[in-house]
């Protein structure tokens, strides 16, 4: 008989934890962007679809996310992205070699998130291809470069009533791609 109080105690408890405010889900994966982005699918798959441009004008590209939360877990979010970024005469170094490269990226990574009321913390990593090349050909030792390089990255995003505000970190463990590292800030109010 104690066994039997003891399950239905953990799963009142569980329950309660579920039913909270504080935990509660607020629909929107906790690495989603502006609200108005979604897409949610039948399935229950949410896509979201974003331009990615860096503030000094080097790299443009686009990221494509597409993830879900579990049935029975509806506060984690579980999803992967696909990012492509292009930048046009950067200057950075190869070594010690100092030049303007053109770079072209593809990548994915995996993203985890746990939204916590009005709180959704994220984290992911994956892998990027990179492909970058001179634009000087002055000097016979610069040559075409390319490589894979691990991404990793962070993020939290905050949503009181309609105002959404995102932070999010993401760095390329690549010396000669540090110009495609991101920080991002964000303020949304939809009207």
């Amino acid at each position: 008989m104690k066994s039997g109080l003891t399950l239905a105690v953990a799963l009142l408890a569980k329950l309660l934890f579920l039913a909270s405010p504080l935990v509660a889900a607020d629909g929107a994966p906790s690495y989603a962007g502006k609200s108005s982005e979604l897409m949610y699918l039948d399935n229950g798959v949410v896509l979201e679809g974003q331009g990615l441009e860096t503030p000094d004008g080097y790299t443009s590209g686009f990221r494509l996310t597409a993830g879900f939360s579990p049935l029975n877990m509806p506060r984690l979010d579980l999803g992967a992205e696909f990012s492509y970024r292009e930048s046009d005469e950067v200057p950075t170094h190869l070594g010690d070699q100092p030049m303007i490269l053109n770079t072209t990226s593809l990548g994915g990574s995996l993203v985890a998130g746990v939204r916590l009321g009005q709180l959704g913390l994220y984290a992911k990593s994956g892998f990027t291809e990179w492909e970058g090349d001179p634009v000087t050909h002055s000097d016979d030792t610069l040559f075409a470069t390319a490589g894979t390089a691990r991404v990793q990255g962070f993020g939290a995003r905050l949503q009181h009533n309609r105002l959404i505000s995102r932070l999010e970190f993401e760095e390329f463990d690549a010396p000669s791609m540090a110009h495609m590292n991101l920080i991002t800030a964000s303020i949304h109010y939809p009207f």
